[in-house]
């Protein structure tokens, strides 16, 4: 078993100090690099979307003057029972 010593010591500090230094270093060049490739993997998904909706051989294009209405979409009448009359009633003190 190795006794600790002061030289030990210093070595495993200059060590550390020397690792920070390189990280920090590294990581200057490094990141700039890596977001850059990020947004442009954000663009290409965000154009990969959009595209899918500007799609010139959509079957939901129209020209233009055509109108269409679809009736999936309209507001359906529900029945109503109308069971009397409502009377608002005010409380008097």
């Amino acid at each position: 078993m190795e006794m600790a010593s002061f030289s030990n010591f210093l070595r495993t500090l200059v060590y550390i100090i020397a690792f920070y230094y390189i990280l920090r270093f590294l990581s200057r060049l490094l990141f700039p690099i890596l977001v850059k490739k990020a947004v442009e993997h954000a663009q290409d998904d965000m154009r990969q979307q959009f595209g899918s909706y500007q799609n010139p051989n959509d079957n939901y294009r129209r020209n233009d003057g055509e109108v269409t209405v679809d009736a999936s979409n309209a507001p359906k009448s529900k029945e109503t029972k109308k069971v009397g009359e409502y009377i608002d009633y005010e409380e008097i003190d």
